[in-house]
């Protein structure tokens, strides 16, 4: 028999050294991104990534400036994802408007698909698209800090009021409420252009201020700015009935102030406020308010009644009266006014529609 040779043998033990160091390096645990993730351990957050905190309702980013006009976007959030991507302000005018019907959609698509303001622009909308991102990414920053405020609070909510139409332009309010109080209150929308700007920077932040200090929608006009002021309460207050009915907010929900009432059966109910429908009128549009406790009525006002000319003296004599006597009635079976037939027929209607709401 053949003997094996020295040389030959150490050869082959030393490549089976080499095969075996070669194998326990190969089963080095691996250390990328993805490897981390399927061991368990969460991998970075990716740079305005919506915030995964419970964050619900809406959320309006801040109006971003373009060469063609603002572009202001507004986020609905479940549960800290971003269910839908709308735009309140956008470019206008001429070429703007197809760019704008052509290039909003795909961004409010882009903006849910992606779950953050990483998005691609629109070919052919690169300013659009720029002011579009600009103001998601604001959206996305307060939502993440709105979500900061509901683990500290438990209960913080942001809620944007309706858009109350004035003979100056639009307002629209937004509000946080946290503990049952108004911890922010900011303008969305004000009137602009010409003197209307001057009129908003002077009188916005001090409704702010005041609607943060009254902690509803009582608060005085600022002289100078009764049409701001008024479109502001009115928002102002739209916002405050969306606070859901005994989530911890009933003193910011309505102008009552009543906290809890009692309610039938012993329980405990939290005091309501209910906007009706506007009712129209041959003189203009009645819309009546009504604060409800303990299955009563504790304050009725007219949010809207017929003004100009002679509507503002009939106006000013019946509606007073008219409030007095739902309070005493505790419904809508209410006399009206001599001399005011139309605008009590609508409050009426206004105050029904207020107390169907409730229920009752």
């Amino acid at each position: 028999m053949r003997k094996s040779h020295p040389v030959r043998r150490a050869v082959l033990a030393g490549a089976a050294t080499v095969s075996g160091i070669v194998l326990l390096l190969s089963l080095k645990p691996a250390s990328d991104p993805g490897s981390a993730q399927a061991a368990g351990q969460a991998p970075p957050a990716a740079a305005g990534q919506a915030p995964q905190g419970g964050v619900n309702g809406a959320v309006t980013g801040d109006a971003a400036q373009t060469q063609y006009g603002a572009v202001q976007v507004r986020l609905t959030m479940n549960n800290g994802k971003i269910t839908q991507a709308e735009t309140v302000q956008a470019p206008k005018g001429g070429r703007s408007d197809q760019i704008t019907a052509s290039s909003v959609p795909r961004l409010n698509q882009a903006a849910v698909a992606a779950q953050s303001a990483e998005i691609d622009a629109v070919s052919g909308a690169t300013y659009t698209s720029a002011g579009y991102k600009k103001s998601l990414q604001s959206a996305l920053d307060k939502a993440k800090a709105s979500a900061g405020a509901q683990q500290g609070s438990g209960n913080a909510q942001t809620l944007t009021g309706d858009v109350a139409q004035t003979q100056y332009g639009p307002v629209q309010v937004r509000v946080t409420v946290a503990g049952g109080k108004i911890t922010k209150a900011e303008a969305v929308q004000a009137p602009k252009g010409g003197r209307s700007d001057q009129i908003t920077s002077s009188s916005v932040p001090r409704l702010n201020q005041a609607a943060v200090a009254a902690g509803n929608a009582d608060i005085d006009a600022v002289s100078g700015a009764t049409y701001t002021s008024a479109g502001y309460k009115k928002s102002l207050q739209s916002a405050l009935d969306k606070a859901p009915a005994g989530g911890g907010s009933s003193q910011a929900a309505g102008s009552g102030g009543g906290g809890q009432a009692a309610g039938s059966g012993g329980g405990q109910a939290a005091t309501q406020t209910l906007t009706g429908s506007v009712a129209q009128t041959q003189y203009g549009p009645v819309q009546v308010r009504v604060t409800v406790a303990g299955g009563k009525i504790t304050k009725a006002e007219a949010v809207q009644a017929p003004k100009g000319g002679r509507s503002d003296q009939i106006t000013s004599s019946s509606v007073p009266r008219l409030n007095q006597a739902a309070v005493a009635a505790g419904n809508a079976q209410i006399d009206a006014v001599s001399g005011a037939t139309y605008t009590s027929a609508g409050y009426k209607k206004s105050l029904q529609s207020a107390l169907d709401q409730a229920g009752g």
